[in-house]
C-alpha cells in the first residue's frame, strides 16, 4: 500500500533563485520541459515555491512548463517588512524575465488572488489570461465571522491592531504545523464542509500539502505574517479597473476560507471576467480534483 512518505513531490521540480535589484533573494522552481507552453503558478497563503501537485500527470500531457513562484518571507525567499501585493507583483515580472518568458498563463488560489491581479494590472503586457480558485477578496465583518477560526480571529486581531497578538497566533500555528502539518490543517478547517475534508484523505494531496507547508514557514512567520498585513490593509494595491487581462474566478458557496460574496462583489469590478461556481456543497479544495477542467479552460483563452 501506497503511504505519503512514498511519494517524492519534488521529482523533476528544478530549485530556482534570482535576486532583485534591492539585495533580495526571490525563489521559484521549474517543472516540465522549457519549450512547454509557460504556467505561471501563484501559490496561497502560506505557499511556498514547493506548492506543486504530487500527480502531474495533467501538466505533462498538456506540455506544461510549469514555474511556481514563492513570495518574499517564505521559504528561500527574503522578507520584505512593510510589503503589499504591487512588490510581489513586480516579483512576478522578474520571474519570467529571469526565464525569458514574454507572456504566461497565470494561475493561482486564495491568497494567491490580489498578488495575481496586482501582477495583471501593474503588468498586463506579460498575462496571456489568469484563472484564480477560491480567490481572497475584501470581506464584510459578517463573512469574517463566518470563516474558520484561524481567518476569523486572524482578521480581529489586526482589525484591533493587536499585532503582537497576530504575530503569536501564527507562532502557534507554525509550531504545529512543524510538528505534524495534516493534524493541525484539520484543526486549522474545523468548518470546512465534508467536501473539503475529503479532498483531505488524499494521499497524493497530503503528501504535496507536508512539503510545501513545511518549507512555506522554514523561516518562521515572518513571511505569513507581512502577508497577513497586507491581506487586511493593501488592497489599494490592487486597481480592479486595470485588470484589462481576462479572467475566470472559481469559487464555491460551500468556502469557509474565503466566501464567495466577496468574489463576487470583486470580480463585478473586473472589466473581463467571469465566475464560475463549483457544487453549492463544495468548499475551498474544490479545485484540486477538477483541475483537467481549470486548465483547459485557462489555456483557451490567450
Amino acid at each position: 500500500m501506497r503511504r505519503v512518505t512514498d511519494i517524492d513531490v519534488l521529482d523533476g521540480v528544478r530549485d530556482r533563485r534570482l535576486e532583485r535589484p534591492d539585495g533580495r533573494t526571490v525563489a521559484f522552481t521549474e517543472w516540465g520541459d522549457p519549450d512547454g507552453t509557460p504556467l505561471l503558478r501563484v501559490p496561497g497563503t502560506p505557499g511556498s515555491r514547493y506548492t506543486v501537485r504530487a500527480d502531474r500527470s495533467g501538466w505533462a500531457a498538456r506540455n506544461l512548463w510549469a514555474i511556481t513562484t514563492e513570495r518574499p518571507g517564505y521559504g528561500a525567499s527574503s522578507r520584505l517588512p512593510g510589503r503589499g501585493f504591487a512588490e510581489p507583483a513586480d516579483d512576478l515580472a522578474a520571474v519570467l524575465d529571469e526565464v525569458g518568458v514574454e507572456r504566461a498563463h497565470v494561475i493561482g488560489g486564495s491568497g494567491s488572488a490580489p498578488h495575481q491581479l496586482a501582477f495583471a494590472a501593474r503588468h498586463p503586457d506579460r498575462v496571456r489570461a489568469m484563472t484564480i480558485m477560491v480567490g481572497a477578496a475584501p470581506a464584510t465583518e459578517a463573512e469574517y465571522a463566518a470563516l474558520v477560526g484561524v481567518n476569523a480571529e486572524a482578521h480581529r486581531l489586526v482589525a484591533s491592531d493587536d499585532l503582537d497578538g497576530f504575530r503569536e497566533l501564527l507562532k502557534g500555528l507554525r509550531e504545529s504545523i512543524v510538528a505534524d502539518p495534516l493534524a493541525a490543517f484539520r484543526d486549522i478547517m474545523d468548518k470546512a464542509p465534508d467536501a473539503d475534508r475529503k479532498v483531505m484523505t488524499d494521499l497524493n494531496w497530503q503528501a504535496a500539502f507536508v512539503v510545501s507547508m513545511r518549507e512555506a514557514v522554514a523561516q518562521g512567520v515572518d513571511g505569513w505574517y507581512d502577508e497577513g498585513l497586507a491581506l487586511e490593509r493593501s488592497w489599494g494595491d490592487v486597481e480592479p479597473a486595470k485588470v484589462v487581462t481576462s479572467v475566470t474566478w472559481w469559487h464555491a458557496a460551500g468556502d469557509a476560507n474565503a466566501p464567495l460574496s466577496a468574489a463576487v462583489r470583486l470580480v463585478e469590478q473586473l472589466p473581463d471576467a467571469k465566475l464560475v461556481r463549483f457544487g453549492d456543497e463544495e468548499g475551498h479544495f474544490a479545485p484540486y480534483h477538477r483541475e483537467d477542467e481549470i486548465l483547459d479552460e485557462l489555456l483557451s483563452r490567450g
